[in-house]
C-alpha cells in the first residue's frame, strides 16, 4: 500500500481529534440557538463566548473585537467592502498589493466598478513590497490599506512592522495613531497558529481569519475589528455578532475553531519552529533530487522572510498539474497554487508577479507542511519528486 504523505495543508487541514469533539458535541448536546432564552441557547452561548476569547487572546485583542464569519473570505469581504461602503463619503482609495488572495483582489475589483481607486503595489523576485512605494501611495483620500500577512502561495511574509512605520502605527508613534485613516488591514488566514500576529502593538484595525487553516472546520471563520471602528455590514438580519454578521451562530464550527485555535496558541512557537525545520529538510530534498528545481518566494533569497509552512517550487519545462497528479500516483498531495484558483487552470497571479517566466509560472508546486507532518512525511515526499520527475522527463525525451 502506497504511504499518503498530505502535503497541501495551506488548501485545507485535516481536523484534530480536539475539534472533532468540540464539533460533535456542539451539534448532539450544546445544540440550542444562543439566542434563545433557556438553558439550551445560554449554553450554546457560552461556547461561542469562549471560542471568542480564545480567537481575541491569539491576536492580542478583546473578544468583543472579534466578529465570527463562514471563512476567510467572507472576512476579506467584509473588512474590505464593509470599510469602503463606510467610509466613501471620506474617500475613495484604496491600497493593497498584486499577490493577494483571490478573495481580496475580487473584493477590489467590486469597488472598482462601483468608482473605487485601488492601487496595487508590485512585489519584488521574492514577494516581498517595498514599504517606500507604500509611501508614495498614500495620499489624503486612502480609506484603506490592505496587506497579507503570509503570501499563500509562495510562503512570504510582508514587513508589517515596516507598514506600520508607514502608516504612523505600533510602538513610538504619537497618540490617537491607528485611530484615523487609513484604516489597515491584514489577511492574516495562512499565518494565524505560525507567526504571532500582535494587533495592539501593530495598530492593525482589521484581521481576516480561517479555521480550516489550523486544524478546524471548514465554514468557519473571523474578523478581528477595532473598537470604533465601523463597517457595513454584507449580511443584515437579527443583528448577531454585533450587528456586522447577520444570521444564526454556526456553533458547532465556532466551538471548533475555538478548540483549534487554543491548540494552535499554546503550541505555536514549538510547532514554528520544528516546521520551519522540515520546511528546510523538504527544500533542500527537493533541490538535491532535481538540480534543475527552482525555489520561489522569500525562501529563495531571504528564507527569514519565509512562512515556516509553505515551499513553492518551479519545475521548468514540466506541467505543475501533470506534476501535482504524477505524485499522487506515488502517494504524495501537493498543489499547483491557491486551492481556491487551481481548477481554473489560470497563470498564478503572484507567480506572474514575482516575475518568473512562462515555464516556471506553469511549472511549480506548492508543499505546505502542518505540525502533523514527520521528517518520514518529508523524506517520502522527496523521494516521490525524485522518481516523479525523472518519470516525466523520460516521457517527455521520447
Amino acid at each position: 500500500m502506497v504511504r499518503a504523505v498530505y502535503l497541501d495543508n495551506s488548501a485545507t487541514t485535516r481536523a484534530r481529534p480536539e475539534v472533532v469533539r468540540a464539533v460533535v458535541s456542539a451539534l448532539e448536546e450544546t445544540y440550542g440557538n444562543p439566542s434563545s432564552p433557556h438553558g439550551l441557547g445560554f449554553r450554546a452561548e457560552r461556547l461561542v463566548k469562549e471560542a471568542r476569547e480564545a480567537v481575541a487572546r491569539a491576536l492580542g485583542a478583546e473578544p468583543g473585537e472579534v466578529v465570527f464569519t463562514s471563512g476567510g473570505t467572507e472576512a476579506n469581504n467584509l473588512a474590505l467592502v464593509g470599510a469602503a461602503h463606510a467610509l466613501r463619503r471620506r474617500g475613495r482609495r484604496v491600497i493593497t498589493t498584486r499577490v493577494e488572495h483571490p478573495s481580496v483582489l475580487r473584493a477590489c475589483e467590486r469597488l472598482e466598478e462601483e468608482g473605487f481607486e485601488v492601487v496595487y503595489l508590485p512585489v519584488d523576485r521574492l514577494g516581498l513590497i517595498s514599504p517606500a512605494d507604500m509611501a508614495a501611495a498614500l495620499t489624503p483620500d486612502t480609506i484603506l490599506v490592505s496587506i497579507q500577512h503570509v503570501n499563500n502561495e509562495v510562503g512570504t511574509v510582508q514587513p508589517l512592522p515596516e507598514v506600520a512605520r508607514v502608516l504612523g502605527r505600533g510602538p513610538g508613534a504619537p497618540a490617537g495613531a491607528g485611530t484615523g485613516l487609513p484604516l489597515w488591514h491584514v489577511d492574516a488566514v495562512q499565518s494565524l497558529g505560525k507567526l504571532s500576529l500582535d494587533v495592539r502593538r501593530l495598530g492593525v484595525d482589521l484581521v481576516s481569519l480561517s479555521a480550516h487553516k489550523i486544524h478546524g472546520p471548514k465554514g468557519c471563520g473571523a474578523l478581528y475589528v477595532r473598537t470604533g471602528v465601523k463597517l457595513r455590514p454584507l449580511l443584515v438580519g437579527g443583528g448577531q455578532e454585533g450587528g456586522l454578521r447577520a444570521g444564526t451562530e454556526n456553533v458547532p464550527g465556532i466551538a471548533g475553531f475555538g478548540a483549534a485555535v487554543r491548540l494552535a496558541l499554546a503550541e505555536r512557537e514549538e510547532a514554528a519552529a520544528r516546521l520551519a525545520a522540515l520546511r528546510d529538510r523538504l527544500a533542500e530534498g527537493i533541490l538535491r533530487a532535481v538540480p534543475q528545481a527552482r525555489l520561489n518566494g522569500a525562501l529563495a533569497g531571504r528564507p527569514s522572510e519565509a512562512a515556516p509552512h509553505i515551499v513553492s517550487v518551479a519545475f521548468p519545462g514540466l506541467r505543475g498539474e501533470v506534476l501535482v497528479h504524477a505524485l499522487e500516483e506515488r502517494g504524495v498531495y501537493a498543489s499547483t497554487g491557491a486551492a481556491c484558483s487551481a481548477r481554473r487552470h489560470a497563470a498564478s497571479h503572484v507567480l506572474r508577479a514575482l516575475g518568473l517566466d512562462p515555464a516556471a509560472v506553469e511549472g511549480t508546486l506548492r508543499f505546505s507542511l502542518s505540525p502533523l507532518n514527520t521528517e518520514e512525511d518529508v523524506d517520502a515526499a522527496v523521494a516521490a519528486v525524485g522518481e516523479a520527475v525523472a518519470a516525466l522527463r523520460g516521457l517527455v525525451r521520447r
